[in-house]
């Protein structure tokens, strides 16, 4: 391979990176339209947000459903991703943990925008339960076994209980200002600690 080859490439593959970061920006500035203006909010509002022209968005979503499917499986990464990372920095299992679930909220808030067109007939829909639990279970029982193996909380408690739960405490947290979700949640998480011996 000559140097015009490896300087091709390289910038082909710049190139690459800079299209993903672009699609990335575009995707959490919808995420965050949606949060505050639901689904149906105009493509211009998002285009705005990420700093782009319309036609930016329809190139990569032709429809406002590719949209949506892409924001909720961009967020689904996001999460699975920050599961090993807070693990491996944060001060115990248990803090890790609490993180984790704090993220899980947030999307779960975000994702209550989306669950009325999630029901709808639309076929790109019908796989994203599968995939959010085929990415998200795995990842907080990492969490959860790297706390019970601490000795920090129970050890009676399946992930898919701790984020059906978790989950259940964020409906209606959006459309009731007297109802705080998150400090709910951060009850649990508490709640799951082990009892101390000495504290009986």
């Amino acid at each position: 391979m000559n140097d015009g080859d490896e300087g091709a490439g390289s910038t082909a593959r710049s190139k690459r990176k800079d299209a993903q970061r672009n699609k990335e920006t575009l995707l959490d500035a919808a995420a965050s339209v949606f949060v505050t203006a639901g689904v149906e909010a105009p493509v211009r509002d998002i285009a705005a947000k990420a700093g782009v022209g319309t036609g930016t968005i329809y190139r990569h979503f032709p429809t406002r459903a590719d949209l949506i499917i892409a924001v909720y499986r961009h967020q689904v990464e996001a999460c699975a991703e920050a599961g090993p990372a807070l693990l491996a920095t944060g001060a115990t299992p248990h803090t890790a943990l609490a993180q984790w679930i704090n993220l899980f909220v947030d999307f779960l808030v975000t994702k209550h925008g989306l669950a009325g067109v999630l029901q709808s007939d639309n076929t790109g829909f019908d796989t994203l339960h599968a995939y959010f639990l085929d990415r998200l279970v795995p990842v907080c029982t990492q969490l959860l076994d790297a706390a019970v193996a601490s000795g920090e909380v129970r050890s009676d408690l399946k992930a898919y209980e701790l984020m059906r739960g978790v989950g259940n405490l964020c409906v209606g947290a959006d459309s009731d200002p007297r109802y705080d979700a998150r400090r709910l949640v951060e009850l649990l998480i508490a709640g799951l600690r082990r009892p101390h011996e000495d504290s009986r």
